[in-house]
């Protein structure tokens, strides 16, 4: 924003000459990072546009025959990637499964449907559609064990499933622990400490795999149920803190003013307590949900299918295992579509309130 009024003010040459060329050894830098950043472009758009081969019509001999990129491996295997395991007949549900969590997140987005009735039935009725298009078994729709379901669709499911769980269980935990009774408060940070003070992996790792040992078999469930509760738990201990620090935000006069005039508990916490403690903690709660993506690439770790170990299979094949940078740069776009349209969207927030606070 600075920059764009010091363009309106001085213009665009102005401000470069000021900023780049206001010396010799400035000049002389700006002009060597400069050719250096234009050869890395052109090093990269010849091996990723000019060069490659997009096509897998030749086959993989046809891309041991130049030296750019070999997409013809995503031309080739980009169902395997997207969809793992799921049954290839099915495909258009995994498909269709993603699009409605993007129509989902894309809603929750919308200023207009920001309350908590509104956000809950976006969340609740988009998620069950997934489930039930994932799933099937349902309106003629052939059954689809867990088991089978992999790619961008199961790291999906992990990632929605554990905000869904984990956002309510970090806001109990927040007011738990600011409650005024000090047992309840106490065992509540014990929890919200050693949960963070473990990696995300062991956590993984015990409930899918050490938790069955304890537990009789009819409450061990599903080990993608089991790592799902973990992974929500993990980001219900981190988020109950970045919601605790949005709460102290909040002026304690406040609270007793409401107190005073007898506004219940529920109500307090509903209206004027978790709307301002979630506006002061707007940046984080976006980088806890952004961290929360990427990690999701862990369950590959204890055996799951998602997109990270479908690329692995996609290129593991005798034919294309030369082709492995395509596919780990196909995923990390992937990644970084998804990431980089969260955090973009956080900093329209943050200037949207911004905006109103003034």
């Amino acid at each position: 924003m600075a920059i764009t009024a010091q363009i309106e003010r001085e213009g665009l040459l102005a401000v470069i000459r000021r900023r780049y060329f206001s010396s010799l050894s400035n000049a002389i830098l700006s002009i060597v990072s400069f050719a250096l950043l234009a050869y890395i472009f052109w090093t990269v758009f010849d091996w990723a546009i000019l060069s490659a081969v997009f096509s897998d019509a030749g086959g993989p001999e046809a891309c041991q025959q130049t030296d750019g990129a070999c997409w013809a491996v995503i031309d080739s295997r980009w169902r395997l990637i997207l969809f793992g395991l799921y049954p290839h007949e099915e495909h258009w549900r995994s498909g269709l499964a993603c699009i409605v969590v993007v129509l989902m997140t894309v809603l929750s987005c919308i200023p207009r449907f920001w309350s908590g009735k509104a956000i809950s039935i976006i969340w609740i009725g988009g998620f069950a559609t997934f489930y039930f298009l994932m799933k099937g078994g349902i309106f003629g729709m052939p059954l689809v064990d867990e088991q089978q379901w992999g790619g961008l669709s199961l790291t999906v499911f992990i990632f929605v499933s554990t905000a869904l769980v984990g956002m309510p269980l970090s806001i109990v935990f927040a007011l738990l622990r600011r409650s005024e009774l000090p047992w309840i408060s106490r065992l509540t940070g014990l929890i919200i400490d050693s949960v963070r003070s473990l990696p995300l992996l062991t956590i993984l790792f015990t409930f899918a795999v050490v938790l069955p040992f304890v537990l009789p078999d009819w409450a061990s469930g599903d080990k993608l149920y089991r790592v799902i509760l973990g992974s929500a738990l993990f980001f219900a201990a981190y988020q109950a803190e970045i919601i605790r620090g949005g709460m102290q935000a909040v002026p304690k006069g406040q609270e007793e003013a409401a107190k005073a005039l007898g506004i219940r508990y529920g109500a307090r916490i509903r209206r004027i307590l978790l709307p301002q403690a979630f506006k002061s903690a707007l940046p984080a709660t976006i980088n806890q949900f952004v961290i929360t993506f990427k990690e999701t690439s862990l369950v590959i770790i204890i055996g799951f299918f998602e997109i990270l170990a479908s690329g692995n299979a996609a290129y593991g094949r005798g034919e294309w295992t030369f082709a492995y940078v395509e596919v780990y740069t196909f995923i990390a776009l992937i990644y970084f579509a998804f990431v980089f349209s969260l955090s973009r969207y956080g900093a329209y927030l943050e200037r949207r309130m911004d905006i109103g606070d003034r």
